[in-house]
C-alpha cells in the first residue's frame, strides 16, 4: 500500500493544496494531510478550525485523512508506515527550500518525498497571500475551497 503525507500548517488551506492533494489521489492509496503544530509559530486560523476545513473539504474522499502531530515528520511517517511524503511546488525558491528538507529526510530515514508541481492557474497562491488578502477585507473566496469562509 502507496501512503503518503501532506504535511503542512494550512493557515488556511488554499486551491494550491487542493489541487496537488487531488492529484495526488491516483498516485498513492492513502493520503495523510498532517497539520504541523509549531508553538512558536502565530497562526490566523486555531488547529481545530483548520483541521475541519480540511476535512470538509475532502469529505467525499475516503482515501484521505486529516491528523494533527507535533514534532519531525519523518517521525511522523514511521509512527504511522507511510513511506512517502507528498510535496507541492509553486517555483524555483519552493524547489530549493523542499530539496534541501528532502534530501535530509531522506538522509535520516528512508522516506521519500514526491514533488508535484501546482497547476498554472494556482501557482500564484500562497497561504500567506491569502492570509494578507483576509487581513485587508480582499475576496479570499478565489483563493481557497469552499469550505472555507470566514464570518
Amino acid at each position: 500500500m502507496r501512503k503518503a503525507i501532506f504535511p503542512g500548517s494550512f493557515d488556511p488551506i488554499t486551491l494550491g493544496h487542493e489541487d496537488i492533494i487531488k492529484r495526488g489521489i491516483s498516485l498513492f492509496d492513502e493520503i495523510v494531510i498532517a497539520i504541523g503544530i509549531n508553538a512558536d509559530k502565530k497562526y490566523m486560523f486555531p488547529l481545530e478550525e483548520r483541521k475541519r476545513f480540511i476535512e470538509e473539504t475532502f469529505k467525499n474522499e475516503p482515501n484521505v485523512t486529516v491528523i494533527t502531530y507535533e514534532g519531525l515528520t519523518i517521525d511522523l511517517c514511521k509512527k504511522i508506515k507511510a513511506d512517502f511524503i507528498l510535496r507541492g511546488l509553486r517555483n524555483p525558491a519552493d524547489f530549493e527550500f523542499e530539496k534541501a528538507i528532502a534530501h535530509t529526510n531522506r538522509h535520516l530515514s528512508q522516506i521519500e518525498t514526491v514533488f508535484l508541481l501546482t497547476a498554472a492557474r494556482t501557482s500564484y497562491i500562497s497561504s500567506s497571500i491569502v492570509r494578507d488578502v483576509l487581513r485587508n477585507g480582499g475576496e479570499y473566496e478565489k483563493l481557497v475551497p469552499k469550505a472555507v469562509r470566514v464570518k
